[in-house]
């Protein structure tokens, strides 16, 4: 099981997997792991809920070895999660007499998304929920950076080219904005060494701040 981040004007991590058990454990990892990246680890403990209902429903309602897929997107304060699979049938209503198993996936949904629902689609269905969360500042200012490289090089477009990602294009910009920034450090009389040693001081005690 391999993720990769997808085109998007978001923070986005697909996730593709077959629907088998022991795959519900990797997938919870993944999600804790990568909401840790994005720094939004208050919303893990309900995500990696979610993401284990929304797994095992396909494992019960499709079948065991079926090929799925989980997104994870952070914009605007909410976490999506989506899994989708190749089957168009859609999840029956909750009963209200329903006990033990029955509808306990649709329950969750309701008790801890602040939305959620069902997308039918061209290869089956999507079934989705949404998380709010306040970011941390770590997640603000990744936004922030990521903000500035997509306007960096207003001459050289941010999207796929030559089989490579936007996020392989995005972490080239990176390097070529932290060289233009050491540029102008040298042209203003000041150490490129000191300038990279105080960024690397202020990212570390922020980074200890947030642990």
């Amino acid at each position: 099981m391999t993720g990769y981040d997808a085109n998007g004007p978001r923070f986005r991590c697909v996730l593709p997997f077959e629907a088998e058990p022991a795959e519900v454990r990797l997938l919870r990892r993944a999600t804790v792991a990568q909401l840790g990246r994005w720094g939004v680890p208050s919303v893990a403990e309900e995500a990696e809920l979610l993401v284990t209902e929304l797994v095992t429903n396909v494992i019960k309602h499709v079948g065991e070895g079926a090929p799925a897929t989980l997104i994870l997107e952070w914009r605007c304060e909410r976490l999506r999660v989506e899994v989708h699979d190749k089957s168009r049938t859609l999840p029956g209503p909750v009963e209200a007499r329903c006990d033990g198993e029955c509808g306990r996936g649709l329950h969750l949904l309701a008790a801890l998304a602040a939305d959620w629902g069902v997308i039918l689609t061209a290869v089956g269905k999507s079934v989705w929920c949404e998380i709010a969360a306040q970011p941390t500042a770590a997640c603000r200012r990744a936004e922030r950076a990521r903000g500035v490289l997509e306007r960096y090089r207003e001459d050289r477009p941010v999207v796929a080219a030559e089989g490579r990602s936007k996020a392989v294009l995005l972490e080239g910009y990176a390097v070529e904005l932290i060289a233009d920034l050491l540029h102008w450090a040298v042209a203003r009389g000041q150490d490129p060494d000191d300038v990279l040693d105080l960024a690397q001081t202020h990212y570390e005690a922020e980074a200890t701040a947030a642990a």
